[in-house]
């Protein structure tokens, strides 16, 4: 059985959390971890979503280009939250083995 670190676990929860259309096994997959062991973590720390979508309606549509700039800022939150997750996790197994 592996041992993950408290904070590689409360950061693979927040990913969860930051990305509202991933599903669990999606991010379990994207961190090399078993989706039961992500969904252990996500319940312990309280983050289970309500089932449903809820209706956004914003107040004026959003033109191409915003829309665009929008998604592009979510993309990179995402991809830089990703790559501290896996530089905390690349550390900490490094420090596991011993050559």
């Amino acid at each position: 059985m592996k041992h993950y670190p408290p904070e590689f676990k409360a950061d693979a929860v927040a990913l969860y959390e930051s990305r509202p259309g991933a599903t669990i096994r999606s991010v379990a997959a994207d961190l090399g971890v078993n989706p039961e062991t992500l969904r252990n973590w996500v319940r312990a720390a309280g983050a289970i979503r309500p089932r449903g979508r809820r209706a956004e309606v914003p107040a004026e549509p959003p033109t191409p280009l915003e829309a665009e700039n929008a998604a592009l800022c979510r993309k990179v939150r995402e991809l830089e939250e990703e790559r501290e997750i896996l530089r905390k996790a690349a550390k900490y197994f490094a420090g596991e083995t011993d050559w």
